[in-house]
């Protein structure tokens, strides 16, 4: 029988760093089995930031529910490490049954909060750090990109063209649910848009016309087959592509019925307003234009305040691996075990103590400040960690339909202050401050420091 861990590496209890392992084994052999509280949150936000999307939970919650070592991946850790007695099957055994809470996918988040909380044996919880990592990491940094790429688009359409380039297979499936969540109108990814419902888009490459001795027979005959196309005019000469259209069009009439042209090359802006004029003399307005070619927010957003005439985006590399801003100072932390609170006071790297919640203050249709505070504080706001799973079980309110998500990410970047929304860093950065009570907690601690977390 085929492994299973290695058909889905993201469903496998190995898809984690040897420590969490070794320490796992160690608890057992200590008979530490008492509840923990992890925390998963980011330190600071990348100079050209203003805010976090989260993402990722879909998955997370996913490799909990079936989260399990098989017999094979037991025989293989025996081999790597010490297995003090019982662990083997205590391994075996080993089931998720620990509460989740979370943040909603789609949330604007900030600075120091903690965006999952994972309650649960402390060997579950140490051993589940690399995947929940994993999941909620790449695909926060992608979504946050792709929130910053609709921005600058201002309502065109945006499609996520960063398959080919990116990071391996998984992540670009990840990038195409991210940038959906995040407001793309689809992706060029057959495969996510199968798995995950979204529309996939796509019509020819260079090597078609290339294939064609003539590029305005290789236009008509693509156009017979697939009505309100779009036809890719930058394989020679574009403005020379876009005359030929115009022409096939006024040969074979509604024969002849394509839906846009693509640019992926040159002075796109300039070839815009070009192809525009072209097309609208000779009565075809319907025909949109469709940029594609390394964009990403900075050139999108030059492009329209430039005045281009460009209905429609294919934003691929720059969005797969977030050129700008590839990675977060993203940490999942122990903040109580046994009922007691556990802080880190490393250099830089000091935890507030104790299971946390953030509270949200809003100023009518706009986000004004978060308050990080005890999870059962009284504080204003709205807390924003909601619980997802109990027993290891996910709750049915948990089950979010990814149009849901969608619409809930793009009414929280909606509420965000508007210079946040910006590209550029902001001068003043969203207020995040913490309650008495868990600055209370953290001098507390600190006067009686116990060893690094």
């Amino acid at each position: 029988m085929s492994d299973p861990g290695l058909e889905n590496p993201a469903r496998s209890a190995l898809f984690t760093d040897l420590y969490e392992l070794t320490m796992a084994a160690a608890y057992h052999a200590e008979g530490m089995a008492a509840l923990a509280v992890f925390e998963l949150f980011f330190r600071e936000l990348p100079d050209n930031r203003n805010y976090v999307v989260a993402a990722g939970l879909e998955d997370v919650l996913d490799y909990l529910e079936h989260w399990r070592f098989t017999e094979e991946d037991i025989t293989y850790l025996a081999a790597q490490m010490p297995m003090p007695a019982g662990f083997a099957d205590a391994l075996r055994r080993l089931r998720f049954a620990g509460d989740v809470h979370a943040v909603p996918e789609g949330t604007v988040v900030f600075e120091n909060e903690p965006l999952v909380q994972v309650i649960a044996p402390i060997i579950q919880g140490q051993i589940v750090e690399t995947s929940v990592l994993n999941q909620i990491h790449f695909q926060s940094v992608i979504a946050t990109k792709a929130a910053r790429v609709i921005s600058a688009a201002a309502g065109r359409q945006v499609v996520d063209f960063g398959s080919r380039r990116a990071h391996g297979t998984d992540a670009a499936l990840k990038v195409a649910r991210a940038s959906y969540l995040a407001g793309a109108a689809g992706t060029s990814n057959v495969l996510a848009g199968k798995r995950y419902g979204i529309r996939i888009f796509g019509t020819m490459a260079h090597s078609y016309i290339q294939a064609h001795d003539d590029e305005a027979e290789a236009f008509e005959a693509f156009a017979r087959l697939n009505p309100r196309t779009t036809l890719l005019v930058d394989t020679a000469d574009t403005l020379a592509a876009v005359r030929k259209i115009v022409e096939r069009r006024r040969k074979l009439g509604d024969k002849f019925d394509i839906g846009a042209i693509r640019l992926d090359s040159g002075d796109l802006g300039q070839l815009a307003k070009e192809s525009r004029a072209l097309l609208d003399e000779a009565g075809m307005r319907d025909v949109r234009i469709f940029a594609s070619g390394g964009l990403d927010e900075y050139d999108i957003a030059a492009l329209i305040d430039g005045g281009a005439p460009i209905d429609g985006f294919g934003v691929g590399t720059k969005l797969a691996i977030s050129a700008d801003a590839p990675s977060l100072d993203m940490a999942y932390k122990l903040v109580e075990y046994a009922g007691e609170p556990r802080t880190k006071l490393s250099a830089g790297k000091v935890i507030c103590p104790g299971r946390k919640q953030v509270f949200r203050v809003c100023a009518g249709e706009c986000m004004e400040r978060d308050v990080i505070g005890r999870y059962d504080e009284d504080v204003p706001g709205r807390p924003l960690l909601e619980p997802v799973m109990t027993g290891g079980k996910r709750l049915p309110a948990a089950r979010v339909p990814l149009e849901a998500a969608r619409s809930h990410c793009q009414a929280q970047v909606a509420l965000l202050p508007e210079p946040l929304r910006a590209l550029k860093r902001a001068e003043e950065a969203y207020l995040v401050s913490f309650s008495d009570a868990l600055k209370r907690d953290l001098a507390r601690v600190t006067q009686s420091p116990r060893p690094e977390q």
